[in-house]
């Protein structure tokens, strides 16, 4: 007659005597298992009923394990450890989260309205975007991919596109009441907005380097608006608050869908330019590939 499989009791049982055999308290037991200190007490002297064997010396404020306890803990530890560590495999995420560090502005006005293409066109990842001023570590911040603004020649990276400069504003300004706005010169009468975003990510958003370029270094606008990003600055602009410093590529859409206009058309070439930077190993993931891609594409292909 073969020998019968020992019947066990029920793994919450064991759950619960591994967490008081861990933590040689019943009360952080019961905390660690959301039950009330009461409840792993119950749940420990069913486990010893149905053993027959003593786990724990009840002690004056504190809990020691039995030999047997000790024993059973070894094997219970490394039973637990395997069984978790089989149930994360199979709760593997199927989903690929990458992510993506970049400036607000970039995030806001180029990034985020193409995304939906790539969301599209690649189900199952997920797209986690950091938009910051500050540069981030790709390796200790777990960044796939970044998209940066710094000075062309920097070899900073995969270049993405150069950028060129030129004011803009809401179509409302142009008309009266508001003073002409057909020429460099005019800017005098008008509010000129401006960004603090500066050395941390590259982003001099000031009107320095273009008035330079059109002749007019010491200009002094009507006022100024400044903001502390590029994203809240170009927003005024669509509200009418002011003239902002258009970048091309990122202000394209807009101008496109007449929330922007072009009023001045001299266009400087800006010394800046986009780049794009992989984390440390990064390219090995097929999902890393897709996204790198995806953006060269997106780059130097069709507007969204």
């Amino acid at each position: 007659m073969q020998n019968q499989t020992p019947r066990l009791p029920p793994l919450d049982l064991f759950l619960s005597f591994d967490a008081a055999a861990r933590h040689l308290s019943f009360t952080r037991a019961g905390a660690e298992r959301f039950v009330t200190q009461s409840a792993i007490s119950r749940q420990i002297r069913l486990l010893e009923r149905e053993l027959g064997v003593a786990l724990f010396r009840r002690q004056h404020r504190a809990l020691a394990l039995t030999e047997d306890g000790e024993r059973l803990h070894a094997v219970c530890r490394g039973a637990l450890a395997q069984l978790r560590e089989a149930v994360g495999q199979l709760r593997a995420p199927r989903r690929a989260v990458l992510s993506v560090s970049t400036t607000p502005g970039v995030a806001a006005l180029w990034l985020i309205p193409r995304l939906p293409r790539f969301t599209a066109a690649n189900p199952g990842i997920d797209v986690r975007i950091d938009a910051s001023i500050e540069r981030r570590d790709l390796a200790a911040d777990g960044i796939d991919l970044a998209i940066r603004y710094a000075r062309v020649g920097s070899a900073l990276g995969a270049p993405l596109f150069a950028e060129t400069t030129t004011p803009v504003c809401s179509p409302a300004l142009l008309r009266r009441p508001h003073p002409p706005l057909r020429k460099p010169a005019d800017l005098r009468s008008h509010t000129l907005l401006r960004s603090t975003a500066r050395q941390s990510a590259g982003m001099h958003a000031d009107w320095v380097e273009w008035l330079h370029t059109v002749g007019l270094p010491d200009l002094q606008p009507a006022s100024v608006l400044t903001f502390n990003s590029y994203a809240d600055l170009i927003a005024a602009a669509v509200a009418g608050q002011g003239v902002a410093l258009g970048r091309f590529p990122l202000v394209d859409g807009l101008v496109r869908e007449g929330r922007l206009v072009v009023p001045i058309r001299d266009r400087g070439a800006s010394t800046h330019g986009y780049f794009l930077l992989l984390g440390p190993g990064a390219r090995d993931r097929p999902a890393v590939r897709a996204l790198e891609q995806w953006v060269l594409e997106q780059a130097t292909g069709e507007p969204p």
